[in-house]
Order: structure tokens, then C-alpha cells, then sequence
């Protein structure tokens, strides 16, 4: 709760005026306890998890239009409106019984660490710094201890589960054993615990985390996607390599970038297929070349 009430209260403490997001945020939060604040998460965890997926889901709903095959990374899958409707139904069971009370439950830890909710608000190019910042390390943590859950006990006795979906769709994202669910909530908890910030930027960080998940699982490599332009960003095509071997699986890690992958050499098999599908491209597009030489 902030300790003061009036944007004049604010602004005598600050020395200064608010800014317009500041004097929102003030009208906002002004009456409303730092607990009532972080709880906000579960609202935003439930609406990513219920819609973001969705455009993708659409497309496999629909049998995917003319057109949209191309960009399905795996084309022959074919999920039934049952079984999509069954992977959403378990992870809402999921969030429920295990996310939602462990959102309510850690704050005392989040206080600890020193995440605020007065004023003044981050600047725009801190809250950059310290989302990038968490993404780092997210990464890296998470590539070690997703590593560790594909040696045979870590498989067998939690992470088959999230490979239950081969070809994965948005809503698989966070379909998961519940002890998956606490193992991988560590390396998005140490980034704010080592460089704590402001609640707003722990609100769009965990948004962000989950919305990339939920990108890295749609099945579908779309060409004008926004994250095409993140440098070592390893999006769906990456991570979907990563499903589709399966259980076997001792390639692409990593959660958000490739360079672990590369660095630690557990890309060979992906980079591998990649170029033995640009070979066969290549060797059909020559053949099409010979043939129009023919007729002509």
C-alpha cells in the first residue's frame, strides 16, 4: 500500500510532478495492499493460459486453411477438438491445485527480495534492462535443470508428461507434471530475486515468460511473427525438434534462446536435420527446373 493517498502527497515525497503512467498507477494501487498487488499474477496466468494460445488452436480447429499447412511444423498431427479440449482441461486443473495456490502462498518470498510498488515507476529502458536481464537467466537455469529432468529417473518420474503432445499446440505449454511445474518455477523466480524491481515489471516479466512458452509450443512457424526479429531467439520451429524426438530427446534445451544449445553442442541432431531438409528443397526444386527445361 502506498503512504500516500493524493497525487499532492506524491508529489511534495517525489520533490517533483507525476508523470501520467505514475498518476495512474497512484489512483490505482493508492488504497490497495502490496499482497492484493502481486496477486494480480493469477488473473494474468489464467488469462494467457486461456487465450493466447487461441489463434493457433483456431487453425487446428478448423483443419487449417489453405495456405496455413506450410507453416505447421509438423503437418501430418492432427489434433481432435477432444483432445485439445482434454490438454486445456488439465492444465486449468493444473493452474487451480497447484499455480494459483503456490501465487498465493509466495509473496512472503517476493517481499523479501525487495520487488516495490510505490513510487517513482521504472523507467522504460529499466524495466528493458531488467526483463533482459531476466530472460538471461532464465535461460541458462532452466537449460541445466531441463537437461537434468530428461536423464532416465527425471523422465520416467516427471518430464514424460510434458511430452505426452509430440507435436505440441499452444495449450501444452504448461502441461505438466506438479513437480515440473515447482523445478521450472525456479529459474523464473532468480532473475527478479537477483536484480528485484518494481511489481509492474514482475507483472510483465512473468506475462512474457509465459506468452514465449505458449509461442515455442504452438506447432506452427509463422514468418511475420514478432520474435523473428530477437537475435538467437530459438521460437517454435527450435523447441518443436525438441517434442518430436521425445523421450530420446538430447537436443534444444534451452526455453527461450539457442545459444546454450549450440555452445554445449546439443543442436547437432536439430542443425543436422535442418540441413538434410534444405538438401531435399533444394534437390526438388532442380528437379521442377529440369522438367520446365523438358516442356520447353
Amino acid at each position: 500500500m502506498l503512504p500516500y493517498r493524493t497525487i499532492a502527497d506524491a508529489e511534495a515525497a517525489l520533490g517533483r510532478g507525476l508523470t501520467r503512467a505514475e498518476a495512474l498507477w497512484l489512483g490505482y494501487s493508492a488504497a490497495k495492499s502490496d499482497y492484493f498487488l502481486y496477486c494480480h499474477n493469477i488473473l494474468f496466468l489464467f488469462l494467457i493460459f486461456s487465450l493466447v494460445p487461441l489463434p493457433t488452436v483456431l487453425l487446428e480447429l478448423a483443419r487449417r486453411p489453405a495456405g496455413f499447412d506450410r507453416f505447421k511444423i509438423q503437418p501430418k498431427v492432427r489434433l481432435s477438438s477432444a483432445e485439445i479440449f482434454k490438454c486445456y482441461r488439465d492444465v486449468m486443473k493444473m493452474f487451480f491445485l497447484v499455480v494459483g495456490p503456490l501465487q498465493l502462498v509466495s509473496y512472503p518470498t517476493v517481499k523479501m527480495i525487495g520487488i516495490r510498488t510505490g513510487l517513482p515507476l521504472p523507467s522504460f529502458w529499466e524495466i528493458a534492462a531488467q526483463l533482459l536481464v531476466y530472460f538471461m537467466i532464465e535461460d541458462y537455469t532452466n537449460y541445466w535443470m531441463h537437461r537434468w529432468l530428461h536423464c532416465k529417473w527425471g523422465y520416467e518420474k516427471i518430464h514424460r508428461v510434458h511430452h505426452e503432445y509430440t507435436a505440441p499446440i499452444g495449450f501444452a505449454a504448461p502441461y505438466a507434471h506438479w513437480a515440473e511445474v515447482l523445478i521450472l518455477g525456479i529459474p523464473s523466480f532468480l532473475g527478479p530475486a537477483i536484480v528485484p524491481g518494481h511489481m509492474i515489471t514482475l507483472w510483465l516479466w512473468i506475462a512474457l515468460r509465459q506468452i514465449e512458452a505458449i509461442d515455442t509450443h504452438s506447432g506452427y512457424d509463422l514468418p511475420w511473427s514478432p520474435a523473428k526479429y530477437i537475435p538467437f531467439y530459438g521460437g517454435a520451429d527450435h523447441h518443436d525438434y525438441h517434442h518430436y524426438v521425445g523421450g530420446l530427446s538430447h537436443s534444444n534445451f534451452a526455453s527461450v534462446f539457442t545459444y546454450c544449445d549450440f555452445l554445449y553442442g546439443t543442436d547437432k541432431g536439430y542443425r543436422y536435420q535442418k540441413k538434410l531438409l534444405e538438401k531435399m528443397k533444394e534437390e526438388l526444386r532442380s528437379g521442377d527446373s529440369t522438367r520446365d527445361l523438358k516442356a520447353d
